[in-house]
């Protein structure tokens, strides 16, 4: 049997507080709202109780955020796509940020499973006063339990609607992709971790970001494997590539931590889903 799942989340300040508004259909909720950095920031927790997509099922999300409204928005563990004898397993996510809001979207890796027929899809789109701090980890396999991705397939669209499109299928059996050194070069978690502006930023706003991560990246163990970039100028990029999934995880959120203080003058609050 497969399950159809869909998820929406609406942030709005009431009363000097952002709160979160969410209904939901099928096995997909949001925990509590907490705040741990105070009423500015609401933070929650998204739950797929059944752990994982197989061939057919399909997890929709919407959220969206107004006003000064201000989310952070996480999950507990990976979202696993697991093998598929022909159906895809899909996950989209839609984000649409008005007025001034914010929004930060760190949920944890998605892991494809060898024969997995996947697809994961965002799309963010943004008014001109609001901002945007996202990441995307991806595993292939389980390397470090000998469980190797070599078959099957990973169809990732990451889209910020007249700003910027990424869209690539990633086949296990593509060996010069995978393997070769133009492509993932045997590694086998990518990594991207996103700031989008609804409006162009200044140039020193921009280069401090970006020196900010370097800086990082410099003094990191994946130094020769990322880097950071601004393809417009609404946005900045980091990218990397790591052998598993936590010095990739590790590198995104110092890079976060740092980006969340410069453009957001806010000193980072790591969810303590994290660390249980």
């Amino acid at each position: 049997m497969s399950w159809h799942a869909q998820l929406g989340m609406d942030y709005q300040v009431e009363a000097a507080r952002t709160v979160a508004r969410h209904r939901h259909t099928g096995p997909l909720r949001v925990l509590q709202s907490l705040y741990p950095e105070g009423d500015a920031v609401c933070h929650n927790v998204l739950v797929h109780p059944p752990g994982g997509l197989v061939g057919g099922d399909t997890l929709d999300i919407s959220v969206t955020a107004s006003g000064a409204a201000h989310g952070l928005v996480t999950t507990p563990g990976a979202t696993r796509f697991y093998r598929s004898r022909g159906e895809p397993a899909v996950q989209r996510t839609r984000i649409t940020l008005q007025d001034k809001a914010r929004l930060e979207w760190l949920p944890l890796e998605a892991i494809a499973y060898n024969a997995c027929q996947a697809e994961n899809h965002l799309s963010v789109s943004l008014g001109p006063e609001a901002e945007f701090i996202g990441w995307d980890l991806t595993a292939f396999g389980l390397p470090g339990a000998d469980l190797p991705f070599s078959e099957g397939h990973f169809l990732q669209h990451i889209e910020v609607p007249g700003v910027w499109l990424e869209r690539g299928l990633l086949q296990a059996h593509d060996s010069r992709l995978m393997d070769g050194p133009l492509g993932l070069a045997g590694q086998r978690c990518m990594a991207s971790l996103f700031f989008v502006s609804g409006s162009k930023m200044t140039r020193e706003r921009r280069e401090a970001g970006l020196e900010l991560a370097r800086q990082v990246i410099a003094s990191h163990p994946l130094q020769h494997t990322a880097g950071v970039t601004c393809p417009n100028e609404q946005m900045m990029v980091l990218r990397v590539l790591a052998p598993l999934v936590e010095p990739a995880a590790d590198l995104l959120r110092q890079v976060w931590q740092a980006w969340r203080q410069h453009f957001w003058q806010l000193s980072a609050s790591v969810p303590r889903i994290w660390s249980t």
